[in-house]
């Protein structure tokens, strides 16, 4: 009956020793995925929002360019009524959604060049974050001229 103990007392042994092993060896590590993960993400979200914020900047700037060469090339037509390309580039801002805020245009006619510059803010992905945006077109104004 004492060796048959015996033989129990080494085999418990052995099975201790194993599972310390096992934790001790290996499992130093556990747990820490979640942690780098905690500690990884803020940043990620960071430049993912940063990264989104950009690109509605690229598209504001691009509406607002387009707007301005709408009201150049309404303005710049023989004898536009003045205002031409302000109301034109300002229908374009009203039809082509919320990516410029507060957009307004601006033209000025004179007697061989037609400037319109059209400015407003982006629209705001991270709140508080809006960048301005201030585009212009330039361009010539059509006219009678003698050979």
């Amino acid at each position: 009956m004492a060796a048959r103990a015996g033989r129990v007392g080494r085999g418990l042994r052995a099975a201790v020793r194993a599972v310390r092993r096992r934790l001790t060896d290996a499992g130093t590590d556990r747990g820490a995925n979640p942690v780098e993960l905690a500690v990884v993400m803020p940043a990620v979200l960071v430049l993912l929002f940063a990264s989104v914020q950009v690109a509605v900047w690229f598209v504001a700037r691009s509406t607002a360019l387009n707007a301005a060469q709408s009201g150049v090339n309404a303005q710049r037509v023989l004898q536009a009524p003045p205002g031409a390309g302000e109301d034109r580039a300002d229908r374009f801002l009203r039809t082509a959604g919320d990516w410029l805020v507060d957009g307004r245009s601006r033209c000025v006619a004179g007697d061989t060049e037609v400037t319109c510059t059209v400015t407003g803010r982006s629209l705001s992905v991270v709140p508080g974050v809006s960048f301005r945006v201030r585009q212009t077109a330039h361009g010539t104004a059509e006219r009678w001229t003698n050979p």
